[in-house]
């Protein structure tokens, strides 16, 4: 039975895969290189668990004890000596991760299963990166992940039927539902909407429709509680840009190139909300959606 997890990685997607685990009675050890980005987590988390407190949907004495459960360490090898479950959440860069996974690989206990929260990169490369193939497995969180139900699991080529079921009755602990796929570029989640928003990105560059039109006609008419250019910036267009790269690399089929507009963007540093500006423009404090100028 897993009760002690590490989480690599304090960003937006680690520290709500810390939240929730620590909400749900898990032992929680958060880890980044940087001590400054540990402590705005912990922040960020109690905020959350502040937010829930006051919808009532958990009690003051919860949001302590999920508080409680989660503790922070700047080193890899220290912070997971004593993991039953690592869920690597670092950049989504697969040098990057491969070098993690080397790390983790050394210095977690025998038997310890590995998972990465990519949303893209293969298990199956990452995983033989390590001596324990068998055990490593994709868990893709969505976000913002307190609040996103699913939970996408990926097989790599090596992953054992048990550490698939596990990460499956893991996943319903956490109040998740679990979708187990299989080890393509993409996986299902991004092999179906990074095409789609691609799709949109390049009707707004061939001038068949405006932003607004665009995000219009997707919700109003597909029921998508949010346009695809406006969820373009959520995720970050540089993340969007990212992943196609691994779509085309991976299925060599020109489908599924990115638009010029796309590459333009985020050599232009308009990566979305995280830049302040992508297709719309995030002011501080404003929940207003204002197109950029450029589109205008």
């Amino acid at each position: 039975m897993i009760k002690n997890v590490s989480v690599i990685g304090a960003g937006t997607m680690g520290n709500g895969i810390a939240h929730v685990f620590a909400q749900n009675g898990f032992l929680v050890t958060l880890i980044d290189v940087s001590a400054a980005q540990l402590e705005k987590a912990v922040a960020t988390i109690a905020k959350n668990l502040d937010r829930q407190v006051a919808k009532e949907t958990i009690s003051e004495d919860q949001k302590k004890a999920a508080l409680a459960n989660i503790t922070t360490q700047t080193a890899i090898a220290a912070g997971v000596q004593n993991a039953q479950l690592v869920i690597e959440a670092a950049t989504e860069n697969t040098e990057l991760k491969l070098k993690i996974f080397k790390q983790i690989d050394e210095a977690a206990p025998e038997g310890c299963i590995l998972a990465t929260n990519t949303s893209s990169i293969s298990i199956t490369k990452i995983a033989a990166a390590t001596k324990r193939p068998a055990l490593v497995v994709g868990m893709h969180f969505m976000n913002p992940v307190p609040v996103m139900k699913l939970v996408e699991i990926i097989n790599g080529y090596s992953t054992t039927k048990e550490v698939t079921h596990l990460i499956v009755d893991l996943s319903k602990q956490l109040g998740k539902i679990p979708c187990v796929v299989n080890d393509y570029p993409g996986f299902i989640a991004n092999r179906i909407l990074m095409p789609m928003i691609n799709e949109a990105i390049y009707s707004l560059y061939e001038n068949v429709a405006g932003v607004e039109e665009i995000d219009t006609v997707m919700k109003l008419g597909m029921a998508h509680p949010m346009g695809p250019l406006q969820l373009a910036d959520f995720i970050g267009l540089d993340v969007c840009l990212s992943i196609l790269k691994v779509l085309q690399d991976g299925f060599g089929n020109p489908k599924y190139a990115p638009c010029p507009l796309l590459v333009n963007m985020v050599m232009a540093g308009k990566s979305g909300i995280k830049t302040g500006e992508g297709f719309y423009i995030y002011r501080d404090g404003s929940k207003e959606l204002v197109v950029s100028e450029r589109f205008k």
